[in-house]
C-alpha cells in the first residue's frame, strides 16, 4: 500500500534509479547517500517530502535519512541556486587568503553566506575542505573545483555559468 504513496512523490526515474543503486549494495539503507543525491540531481534539492519518500523507499526512519543529510555538505535541504558556490574555509586556504577571498565572492554576487542571489543564478556556501590544499584557495562551482583563486579571476570564473 506504500508504493504508491512512494511513488507519487518520487518519479518513476528517481524511483528506478534507486533501486539500481540497491541492487548493488549489501543492504537497502546503505543506498541513503546516493538515493538523496538522485533526488536532489532531478530537483535541485532534497524537501521535507522527498526525504520522507526516500525513507520509506529504503526501509529507514526519517531521522537516520536526516542526520545523514545534514552530516553530509554536498546535500541541499534548502532550495538553492542554479549553481552552487562553495568557498573553501579549511586552514590550508584560510592561511592562503580564504577569508579574503568569501568577502570577494560575497560582494561580487552580492550575497552573504547561505544566500542565493536575486536572479537564482548562485547560492553561496562554505565547506571545511575540498581536498585541494595545494591550490589554495579554492572553491567549487557546481561540481567544477577551481584553485588559486583571486578576484580579478570572478568575470571569467562566474561567467562560464548561465
Amino acid at each position: 500500500m506504500a508504493e504508491p504513496a512512494r511513488i507519487q512523490v518520487l518519479s518513476d526515474d528517481e524511483v528506478r534509479e534507486i533501486e539500481e543503486e540497491c541492487a548493488h549494495l549489501p543492504d537497502r539503507k546503505s543506498a541513503a547517500i546516493d538515493a538523496m543525491m538522485i533526488v536532489q540531481r532531478y530537483r535541485g534539492w532534497v524537501s521535507d517530502e522527498s526525504l520522507h519518500a526516500i525513507a520509506r523507499l529504503l526501509g529507514m526512519s526519517v531521522e537516520n535519512l536526516d542526520s545523514i543529510a545534514t552530516f553530509y555538505n554536498l546535500i541541499y535541504r534548502q532550495p538553492v541556486g542554479r549553481h552552487v558556490v562553495m568557498v573553501c574555509d579549511s586552514v590550508s586556504c584560510y592561511v592562503m587568503g580564504a577569508d579574503g577571498l568569501r568577502k570577494a565572492v560575497e560582494e561580487h554576487l552580492g550575497v552573504g553566506l547561505g544566500e542565493t542571489t536575486e536572479d537564482g543564478r548562485f547560492t553561496l556556501l562554505p565547506i571545511v575542505c575540498l581536498g585541494a590544499c595545494d591550490r589554495a584557495p579554492t572553491m567549487m562551482i557546481d561540481e567544477e573545483l577551481i584553485g588559486d583563486v583571486t578576484a580579478d579571476r570572478f568575470d571569467e570564473i562566474f561567467g562560464r555559468f548561465d
